[in-house]
């Protein structure tokens, strides 16, 4: 063989490692990309968990005691806001909106299990004891398809933040993706009162 079939044979190769790496790149990012829509989803699907249950609470509520109409109302119209900012969230991927309802809902919420210590009758109602256990499941549930959805992405930025994965990230259009995080006003503790 000559000198020039030798070269014709070493960047043909190399041409070939480049191109079997930078589809290896791209098939991994894409596959990552899908992991944190599909984990997302998860996340939805625990927040749906809890709109779900709330009317059954409130129904609950309404059917044992007539009286602070505005805390049902406003757990209410919170689920309800919160219901929009995450349909609104699955469609442009923007979660500040949905973050601020739920930290509103979750006021609200704590009204209501502030009003039942209140009102000890209404705890003695088995099915009222009961939704509050599934809603307090729903929450630990959210909390756990939260981090999932936070491990998710972390792995996927790995893959494109880290070289060779970030020069293909750029060439093929991969950005990083936002971590879950709370608004300002979920660092703030609630306060429970039993006046």
């Amino acid at each position: 063989m000559n000198k020039g079939t030798i070269t014709l044979i070493v960047v043909v190769g190399l041409l070939g490692l480049i191109a079997m790496n930078a589809m290896s790149s791209f098939n991994g990012m894409t596959m990552a990309s899908e992991n944190v829509d599909g984990q997302w989803g998860n996340v939805e699907t625990q927040y749906q968990r809890r709109f779900d249950l709330i009317p059954n609470l409130v129904a609950t509520v309404q059917g044992y005691a007539d009286v602070e109409k505005e805390t049902l109302i406003a757990v209410t119209e919170a689920r309800a806001a919160a219901l929009g900012a995450m349909k609104k969230a699955g469609e442009s991927g923007d979660v500040s909106e949905f973050d601020k309802s739920t930290v509103v809902l979750g006021g609200a919420m704590r009204g209501l299990f502030g009003y039942t210590e209140q009102y000890p009758d209404l705890k003695s109602n088995q099915g009222f004891l009961d939704l509050q256990v599934q809603l307090e499941g729903t929450e630990n549930r959210i909390t756990k398809a939260r981090t999932d959805y936070n491990e998710t992405v972390k792995s996927y930025n790995k893959k494109v933040k880290v070289f060779p994965g970030k020069f293909w990230a750029s060439l093929f259009g991969f950005e990083g993706k936002n971590y879950f995080e709370s608004t300002a006003e979920a660092a703030t503790a609630p306060t429970v009162s039993f006046e």
